[in-house]
């Protein structure tokens, strides 16, 4: 029996939200297993079956009279293990439960005050001493009649019934979302969900998720060898380092130069995978190759299209001359995948494609090792120290797979990438020079399909723009620009102005996400 059967959780059902994950990674937080199971695929067994301690009830972008696209197991109601439903998950329940469902007359999307209505173990330590709370809300149907045997614990301005319970049979509705961060307390409605009503004890952390992963990987490849798509990243040198771990000498990792990443990067790389860890690593110089094939080519999409294709096709043609390699690794997370599918098969809205995201051709030959495309960024660095990466790379910012490519929007050309390696090295060795480096998520400089006109030494210029960017967050899925002091951004646009040929107007981009993306393409 694995790992996971063997582990008690917190089953969570998608019904298709952007924050199915989300949900599962805050449970993670509080040291309980959690897995996601589509609605399509849930039953009454495979919940007897799973050592399952509590459900959840995702959101979705569906409403509940789209019955045809809904599966519910009613069974699952009578089973007396408690059950939290959000948002949809809220509004199914209660449907299901004989109560009603309609459009709302006032819609509620950002944030709203709920008030509290009763005493509940879900809310304990929730509402302030005023007995109100900060909530983020995103609905535009609601609640109008309560099940029978159901009471209101919250409300809202325009949601009677945001938060409702049958404490006889420990089944919870809350029509906002509390794994978002804009839910004040939120973290404290699924703990007390989790330890005071599930009863479930603390069972994950990173060693836990190491043990899982390995056993994982060794089950999916066996004795086949392992091509690593080696970008020298956080996530794909996390992927390599846990492919070492799981397949040893079956592991070879490919690091392919495309003529976009940062300044140094593939010296660095080699020196780290090669010399220091051991692994076997090919370095594959493609960078004509790139720059040929995205020679003219402007849409961001036809971009990543392009780099994530090329990629495959490179990999495919050194494959060959390695035997008994059945097996492609890549460093995939999900934010790539929430942003460009559903990972369990429920609707949710494109926002772009990721480079190693749908980009395979139907005719490859290697299948896909992914072991870390459920996890988020702050997962994947606890994973990275528990492996023994080291700081150094473990700490790195977030580079994209498909480079400087989607830091310059318009074309691409070689030079247009020297002037943006330059400008990208200066920013972020002057972060790390006044110790902001460490307090930043992601940073990086990008060059603006823009030329202005500048003055320098008493003479006319006319050159492109640099945008600097600087975020923060915790996953990547919301994000807050970094503000920094003026001082330093004088510094920083002097020292980009003064040493790159190119660049006579530097700007910084204030735009959280949403609206914005962390990246510009």
């Amino acid at each position: 029996m694995s790992l996971e059967k063997n582990l008690s959780k917190i089953l969570i059902i998608d019904y298709g939200s952007q924050f199915t994950q989300l949900i599962a990674r805050r449970i993670r937080e509080l040291g309980v297993y959690s897995k996601i199971i589509s609605h399509k695929k849930i039953n009454f067994n495979n919940i007897l079956d799973n050592n399952v301690y509590g459900l959840i009830l995702s959101g979705g972008p569906l409403n509940v009279y789209q019955s045809s696209k809904i599966n519910f197991d009613k069974k699952i109601l009578n089973l007396g293990i408690p059950i939290l439903g959000i948002c949809f998950g809220h509004q199914i329940l209660s449907k299901e439960l004989n109560g009603k469902v309609k459009k709302s007359k006032y819609r509620e999307f950002g944030l709203a005050t709920v008030k509290k209505k009763g005493k509940s173990l879900l809310t304990k330590d929730f509402f302030n001493n005023k007995n109100i709370s900060n909530v983020w809300m995103s609905h535009s149907d609601e609640v109008s009649v309560l099940p029978k045997g159901f009471s209101v614990i919250g409300s809202t301005k325009n949601s009677k019934f945001a938060m409702i319970e049958s404490s006889n049979k420990k089944i919870f509705g809350i029509q906002f979302h509390p794994e978002v961060t804009h839910t004040k307390n939120g973290k404290k409605i699924l703990r007390n969900f989790v330890f005071s009503i599930c009863k479930i004890k603390k069972n994950w952390s990173a060693r836990q998720q190491k043990t899982k992963l390995v056993n994982d990987v060794k089950k999916q490849v066996k004795n086949s060898k392992v091509i690593c798509a080696l970008s020298g990243g956080v996530d794909s040198s996390v992927v390599a380092k846990l492919l070492k771990e799981a397949v040893g000498k079956n592991l070879v990792c490919m690091f392919v130069n495309t003529g976009l990443l940062r300044k140094n990067e593939e010296k660095q790389v080699i020196n780290t995978f090669k010399k220091r860890l051991k692994i076997n690593l090919i370095y594959i110089n493609a960078k004509n190759i790139f720059l040929l094939k995205l020679k003219n080519i402007s849409d961001p999409e036809k971009k990543r299209k392009i780099i994530g294709n090329l990629f495959i096709k490179i990999f495919e043609k050194h494959a060959k001359r390695i035997k008994n390699v059945k097996f492609l690794a890549q460093g995939t997370l999900y934010p790539d995948l929430i942003e460009s599918k559903s990972v369990t098969g429920s609707q949710t809205s494109k926002i772009k494609s990721h480079h190693n995201v749908g980009g395979l051709p139907r005719k490859m030959k290697l299948k896909l090792v992914e072991p870390l495309k459920y996890l988020f960024k702050d997962e994947v660095r606890k994973l990275g120290m528990e492996l023994k990466l080291g700081k150094k790379i473990v700490l790195r910012h977030p580079f994209p797979g498909p480079g400087l490519a989607i830091r310059m929007p318009g074309i691409v050309t070689e030079k247009k990438i020297k002037i943006l390696q330059e400008a990208d090295h200066i920013y972020i060795e002057e972060l790390k020079k006044h110790n902001l480096y460490k307090k930043i998520w992601q940073a990086y400089a990008a060059l603006l399909p823009v030329k202005t006109v500048g003055v320098m030494g008493d003479n006319r210029t006319y050159e492109y723009i640099c945008l600097l960017r600087a975020i923060t967050s915790e996953d990547g899925m919301t994000a807050d620009f970094y503000n920094f002091n003026k001082d330093f951004m004088q510094l920083v646009s002097s020292k980009i102005i003064n040493n790159v040929r190119g660049i006579n107007r530097v700007v910084y981009d204030i735009t959280s996400k949403p609206p914005s993306t962390i990246e510009l393409e």
